[in-house]
Formats: C-alpha cells, structure tokens, sequence
C-alpha cells in the first residue's frame, strides 16, 4: 500500500517527532511505500515552553533510506502548505495516518485534510494522541480553538486510532465520535533508545556515587505529578535515602521553580538531582542504564514515551494506576502501580525495590516483543477495511 504519514519534524523535537519516525520505518519494512510530511515550524518559537532546543541536538533516530520526505510546513507559511499539498498529490497515497497531539497544528492539518478530501481521495486515519493538551485546555481561548478546530478536522477522517479504551472513551465523548470508529491499537516501544553502556561508568559519567537510582524522565509539566515523587523520597528511611539518588531529567514547561521549592525543602535535597534542561538524544540511555527504577507519578496520561523507554531498558516502573497506563504496561511484568497522587504508596515501592536490590539480584524484566509489528499489522487491517468499503 501507499501510505503518508504526516508528523512533527526534528525542528521542535519531542516524543510524537520520535513516534512518526518509528510509525514511518516500520511500514517501510513492511514492504510498503511510504511518504512523510513533517510539520516543521509549529508555532512562533517564543510561545513554545520548550523554545531552548528548538533546532538544536542530534538525534539517535532517523527515517530510512527510501522513504521519501517532504520537510516541512510552517505554521505561517501558505506556501509551504501548497508545496507539501504538491508532494501529496504526487505521490497519490491510498492512505494518510496523520498525528494528533496539539491544536497549534491543526490549521496546517486541516488543510491538508480538506486538500485530501477535494483532490487525492485518500483514507484518513487520525492518530490520537491527545484529546486536549492539558496546557492548552487551562486557556479559555486557546481550548475554545482547538475543540472547533479539531471538531472540523475529525469530520474529514475516516477512522481513528488511540491508545487506550479510556482514551478511546474520552475521544468519543468530547468530539463525538462513534466509538467503533475508534481502534485502540499498541503503543510500539521506542527501542531506537537501547544501547549497550556500562553501569558503573555511566554513573560515573553523571556524577552518581549512589548504589539506588531513582529515574523520572521527560518534560517537567504540573500533570506529571513530581512533586508528588520528592514528597514520597523525602519520606524514605534515612538509611534507605543515604544510599539512593533521585534523578529528575527533563525540560522545564513552566513547573521547575515550584519544584526546585519542594527539593530545597527536603531532608535528602543534597540526594536529589534536578537536571530541569533538554536531554539531548544522545545522552538518553546514559540515564536510563544508571537508574535502578523509573518513577512516573502521572496524574493523567494519554500515553507515555518514557514507558516505553524504560521497557526497552527492562526497568521496573512505578506509576500512577491510570487506566492509560495500565493498558500501556499490560502484560510487563515490571509494572508497579501506585494510587494518584499518593506520595505514601509511592514511598513504599521504591522500599520494596530498593529491598530486592539489596539481595543482589538484578532486577530487570522482558520487554514486549514485536510491538511495531503489532502496530504495523493493525495500520494493514483498518486500511483495508476502510478500502474494502468503497
């Protein structure tokens, strides 16, 4: 089959640029033809939270050979949009799996949609990967916006797909969608991030002397719930807390000086490290090698990228019992589920792990196998069947 997929570039580079490239080089596997629109430019670079990184970094992923790209549409420039409406219909797919995370996007999106509709007669499959970012529901505007907007944009697609039923339920309800519209299809682990290192050196690498390493990685967002994780570390038994060292590895949306508040107040803030900056690509797994355990104290989740990190990695993983996670991490048997918000029961499982630790057993789990395989074989199915109908 012919199929696009349309995505965010490496210009604003976050988990959904590392998702596409995953999607796009799996199909291309799969013997299919592929083609990639990468929405470049996604909003005027001074309102973005993470404007730091914008274009910067090297990244350990990258489309294959093959596939071709067109790079990219900018959000203030019709012309890109006509130049990629150009590649579209050059290369006339049967198929467009186009992402959707942000309603920044979305009026690039929809003119693509419109142009699908109107001149190339493609199946639409909109991937869900929100149903509103939860920065831009708390701004009457803005989430006035993207209700319209994605409201205008679903009425072009043809089916759609999420990662969980809970997800799933959510779409259904706030866009008013039919639910058997909607496929829950896997969520493929990012295992581009996996590379041999050395513990010990790794540690030694980020300055970490500790034997227990507590990860929480990504974006520092009031939803992530870390405040929550120092509140549990700070209860830790001192014995327990002299010998472990809290890592918080990720760029800061707006939430770092709260938590920087919330460190300094700790009896063990000389044991935690906030490192609230990019990561660049590169130094990824140095993190996820060094930690003994990756935290994520969620307080709502669509999906996690962080996750499926760590499964690569074979950690444990304590996080919040959203049904989105639980469906995430089914099957892992590295999964530990605390109460939301509950810094208590949080405490009590990094005990737990810290006291398996102790025995001197590694402690390390499968990862899923063949998760992009899974995820390709559905695109094949809900393609065909959408075809099939015409």
């Amino acid at each position: 089959m012919k199929i696009c997929i349309i995505g965010p570039s490496k210009y604003f580079f976050s988990g959904i640029s590392a998702h596409t490239i995953f999607l796009a080089n799996t199909l291309s596997r799969n013997q299919h033809r592929i083609s990639v629109i990468l929405l470049r430019k996604l909003v005027p670079r001074f309102l973005y939270p993470g404007k730091a990184h914008v274009n910067k970094g090297n990244y350990l992923m990258n489309l294959d050979d093959g596939i071709d790209v067109y790079d990219g549409m900018d959000w203030n420039s019709p012309l890109s949009w006509f130049r990629a409406y150009r590649f579209l219909k050059r290369h006339m797919p049967d198929a467009l799996i186009m992402l959707w995370w942000t309603s920044s996007v979305a009026h690039t999106q929809l003119f693509l949609a419109l142009a699908n509709r109107l001149r190339i007669g493609a199946k639409l499959i909109l991937e869900m990967h929100e149903t509103v970012d939860p920065l831009e529901e708390s701004i009457l505007p803005i989430r006035l916006y993207s209700r319209i907007m994605g409201k205008l944009l679903m009425r072009n697609a043809d089916a759609f797909t999420v990662h969980s039923t809970s997800v799933r339920s959510q779409i259904a309800q706030i866009y008013n969608i039919k639910a058997d519209r909607i496929s829950v299809k896997p969520f493929g682990i990012y295992d581009g991030y996996q590379r041999d290192c050395d513990k010990e050196l790794t540690k030694a690498k980020l300055g970490i002397e500790e034997k227990y390493v507590i990860l929480n990685f990504g974006s520092i967002r009031k939803y992530k719930g870390v405040s929550y994780l120092v509140e549990a570390f700070s209860a830790l038994p001192e014995s327990i807390a002299q010998d472990s060292r809290l890592v918080i590895a990720g760029e800061d949306w707006g939430e770092a000086a709260e938590l920087e508040k919330a460190i300094q107040s700790s009896p063990f803030s000389h044991k935690i490290t906030l490192n609230s900056h990019f990561i660049p690509d590169e130094t990824v797994p140095e993190y996820f090698s060094a930690a003994e355990v990756v935290a994520l104290p969620y307080l709502r989740s669509s999906g996690s990228g962080v996750a499926n990190i760590a499964m690569t990695y074979g950690k444990p993983i304590i996080t919040s019992e959203l049904e989105t996670m639980k469906e995430i991490l089914g099957g892992y048997q590295g999964a530990i589920f605390t109460p939301i918000g509950d810094s208590a029961a949080i405490k009590e499982k990094l005990i737990q792990v810290y006291d398996k630790l102790k025995t001197g057993k590694l402690i390390t789990f499968d990862p899923p196998p063949d998760t992009w395989t899974k995820v390709a074989k559905q695109y094949e199915g809900i393609i065909k069947k959408l075809k099939d109908k015409t």
